[in-house]
């Protein structure tokens, strides 16, 4: 783990208008997903939370749960991405009946690479974690809106506002 001075970034500045950092990440599935399957083909919501079946992550899960179909149909293809391993992904989908994949990035490389491992300070305590963020990428893999800090209730609609 990094120290409190450390910066774990990895990558550049990941901002509006830039190329979306590749990744290749397992899934409860068991399947394999990289950005580059969506190619010229869907604009993907590449969606960071901190925890699988915490009240916030679960809340933001179920309602891209609940709002799968009509983003399907504007052909975007959710993703969520957290540090939990594959079995913890696949306890908290079938949990919460969730219809997309869940990303194992468990020794957080992507998230770093995406900006969004970030020291955190909960009632005083300091430590290392995923800051909830989402990025909205078109099919030619290039940011076009990067949401930082995000706020669960009301989200997805503000997803749907870079769509």
């Amino acid at each position: 783990m990094p120290t409190e001075k450390e910066d774990p970034a990895e990558g550049q500045a990941i901002t509006d208008g830039t190329m979306a950092p590749s990744f290749k990440l397992k899934s409860d599935d068991g399947k394999t997903y990289s950005l580059s399957d969506y190619n010229g083909k869907k604009e993907v919501v590449l969606y960071f939370y901190p925890k699988d079946d915490t009240p916030g992550c679960t809340k933001e899960a179920c309602s891209f749960r609940d709002n799968l179909s009509s983003l399907n149909k504007a052909g975007v293809q959710v993703l969520g991405v957290s540090m939990d391993d594959v079995d913890s992904h696949g306890k908290f989908r079938e949990k919460y009946s969730l219809n997309f994949p869940l990303l194992a990035d468990t020794d957080g490389k992507v998230s770093k690479e995406y900006g969004v491992y970030k020291l955190k300070n909960n009632y005083g305590k300091k430590y290392w974690g995923i800051e909830r963020s989402t990025f909205v990428i078109d099919t030619e893999g290039r940011i076009k809106k990067a949401i930082r800090r995000v706020q669960v209730d009301g989200h997805v609609d503000e997803v749907r506002r870079y769509l």
